[in-house]
């Protein structure tokens, strides 16, 4: 496939439209890895050098279809900055918006609906610590009680609360969030939580679960290398499947 050239429109500075790109490739990595959801879910992006704007998809648009220039600046408040032809979707705009407002270095949020991470939010239990990729996730998870469909304000709060100082929040019922000092950071989170949870639903057909003591679990997580940002962090990982997502389309870079 020949890959087109872009160029920048003039409405936006070099570091935002880089962080366009970045996150409209993500919304195409997502859909390659079947985590969209029809039009629904979000990845949002603080904006460079505006700590207080983030972008986000259009509300109305398939994953497939977000490139660059479309998705959507707001500010905290879920007022959309500029001109936009879409809105925003306000059950995103919930926890999302707080998160963003509240952590200076969650720069990137992320909640999906993948069969395995919402199975494992609605059981009892949430995350069993008893396979590789779960061990790298230990005391990095927090648990919210299910409030249903999140469009109150006021939830955000209590989600911000529920999640404290943990990269990733399971929303009991519901869906997994992941929160990072960058976007592949982010999705190394969620990556690696999919994994264990893929894991977890096969794994419990056989029976009891082996434990993993705790020990080694702690080494688990001294040793693990995919969140580290002196290792990247996962911007290696994210860069293979952004060149994949180039040989498929480049039109999200438009």
């Amino acid at each position: 496939m020949t890959t087109l050239s872009f160029t920048r429109p003039s409405r936006f500075g070099a570091e935002e439209w880089d962080a366009r790109v970045q996150l409209a490739a993500a919304y195409r990595i997502f859909a390659m890895l079947g985590w969209n959801e029809l039009i629904y879910n979000h990845i949002s992006l603080r904006v460079p050098g505006e700590p207080r704007h983030f972008l986000v998809n259009p509300f109305g648009l398939h994953y497939t279809e977000v490139t660059a220039s479309n998705l959507v600046k707001v500010d905290v408040d879920g007022n959309i900055i500029g001109h936009s032809d879409w809105p925003i979707n306000p059950a995103g705009f919930t926890f999302h918006g707080a998160i963003h407002a509240t952590h200076p270095s969650a720069h990137c949020v992320i909640h999906v609906h993948t069969t395995p991470t919402m199975a494992v939010c609605c059981s009892e239990d949430g995350l069993s610590f008893t396979n590789f990729y779960a061990a790298h996730l230990w005391g990095k998870i927090a648990y919210h009680d299910f409030e249903g469909i999140t469009v109150h304000r006021d939830e955000g709060a209590r989600i911000l609360a529920s999640a404290g100082d943990k990269p990733v929040l399971l929303l009991r019922n519901h869906g997994p969030v992941a929160i990072g000092q960058t976007l592949p950071m982010a999705f190394s989170y969620m990556w690696v939580l999919q994994r264990a949870c893929e894991v977890q639903l096969a794994s419990s057909q056989l029976g009891k679960l082996r434990a993993i003591p705790e020990p080694v679990l702690e080494k688990c997580v001294r040793d693990a290398l995919n969140f580290d940002p002196k290792y990247g962090a996962g911007a290696d990982s994210f860069a293979a499947l952004q060149r994949l997502v180039d040989r498929i389309d480049t039109g999200y870079r438009a």
